[in-house]
């Protein structure tokens, strides 16, 4: 008895776009659903609190310096637009909270306004952000 072999082919051709859809899918769905925080643009000396909890970072960092500066977003801004810049940031992230960065030497008066700007902008979540005292 004779056998007949069949020839197997040597090019082999491989596929490789339902790979890549799969990769660009996954993508699309980081990207979708990654939070970006903004930063401050400033750096301030947090005061130190015993009672100091650490949290996740909020979505919209707001600075308070010790002359009196406010900065949101790497931007010097006065207290009366801080309530447009954080309903703006705010719409951009709905589950978004606001922190604080207040200077230990900063103005209690300034620290309330930015607070009530916030709040009144729509966003319940207020905190001001305070080093753990050892």
């Amino acid at each position: 008895m004779r056998r007949k072999y069949e020839q197997q082919e040597d090019d082999i051709v491989l596929d490789m776009t339902p790979m890549l859809d799969i990769v660009f899918i996954m993508l699309i769905f980081f990207i979708v659903s990654t939070s970006f925080v903004k930063e401050s643009g400033v750096d301030v000396s947090s005061p130190a609190a015993a009672t100091a909890e650490k949290k996740e970072l909020g979505n919209i960092m707001i600075a308070l310096t010790a002359n009196g500066e406010v900065w949101i977003d790497k931007r010097n801004i006065d207290v009366r637009s801080v309530r447009a810049n954080v309903e703006r940031l705010h719409a951009e992230n709905p589950e978004g909270t606001v922190v604080i960065q207040a200077d230990k030497d900063s103005k209690n008066g300034l620290l309330i306004s930015v607070i009530d700007q916030a709040r009144l902008a729509g966003v319940s979540n207020v905190s001001v952000a305070a080093i753990p005292r050892q």
